[in-house]
């Protein structure tokens, strides 16, 4: 019975004792959770202004960057068209200088004619002495003969009927090259004479018939196959076809050298 009436005031005390500690642990609890919620929040804002920073400093940096290379651009570009300008400059001046340095006459001088137009040929109609590049300006029919060959002297007697269709020319002159090296100047003019040839002829050299089969074939050096080139007023040599050629062929193929248009 003692204990029954004791066990109330037990729990009274409990009660206040629990009461006067509760009220004592809550506020720590709380003070601690405000401390830490604000030191978070405090590196929280110094890790966003360090972030918010670096970010200025990397697009400074790039903007920097940027610029510097646009005017790297920019001095490149003037520099390199100040150079060209330069070398646009030279360049004309160079032109300018060739073009007044230099005349037709020089110009044509630089081209290359072969050897055996500076060779020297007597003509045995005339006894005058004379060369290929004598007769630059003029066109010159040339045919490479013997004075045995049956087919050379078929096309020469065409040759005769074309300087009767072309009338005389002092811009054009036919050449009887006799290609035979047995032959001779007087065996040559015995021949034309006998004919009635009253163009030009002369007999050649080992060296002149060498150049000539050389440059232009083996057949130039076979009478029958009556081989004929033209020289143009410029100095280059055009071919014919072999065999015997009427004098309206030969005038078709040396017109539009005569008349200039090639």
């Amino acid at each position: 019975m003692k204990i029954q009436k004791g066990l109330p005031f037990v729990l009274i005390i409990l009660a206040l004792v629990l009461a006067a500690c509760a009220p004592a642990a809550l506020p720590v609890t709380g003070e601690k959770n405000a401390a830490m919620q604000e030191e978070t929040a405090m590196k929280d804002d110094a890790m966003a202004d360090e972030s918010m920073a670096e970010d200025t400093m990397n697009k400074d940096d790039a903007m920097a960057e940027e610029s510097m290379a646009e005017d790297t651009m920019m001095e490149e570009d003037s520099h390199g068209e100040s150079m060209d300008e330069d070398k646009k400059d030279d360049t004309m001046m160079d032109e300018d200088t060739m073009s007044e340095g230099t005349s037709d006459d020089s110009m044509d001088s630089m081209m290359e004619s072969p050897a055996w137009f500076s060779h020297e040929f007597l003509n045995v109609n005339t006894g005058e002495t004379f060369t290929i590049s004598d007769l630059k300006g003029k066109v010159v029919l040339v045919e490479t003969m013997a004075t045995w060959c049956s087919n050379c002297l078929r096309q020469q007697k065409e040759v005769k009927a074309l300087h009767d269709l072309i009338g005389e020319r002092d811009d054009f002159v036919s050449f009887g090259l006799d290609i035979d090296l047995n032959e001779n100047a007087e065996a040559l003019k015995n021949y034309v004479d006998q004919q009635g040839f009253d163009w030009t002829y002369a007999i050649t050299s080992d060296t002149v018939a060498r150049e000539i089969g050389n440059l232009y074939g083996s057949q130039f050096l076979n009478p029958p196959s009556t081989p004929m080139l033209i020289i143009d007023q410029k100095g280059e040599v055009h071919l014919l076809p072999f065999g015997i050629k009427s004098a309206a062929d030969l005038q078709e193929a040396l017109q539009p050298f005569l008349d200039g248009s090639m």
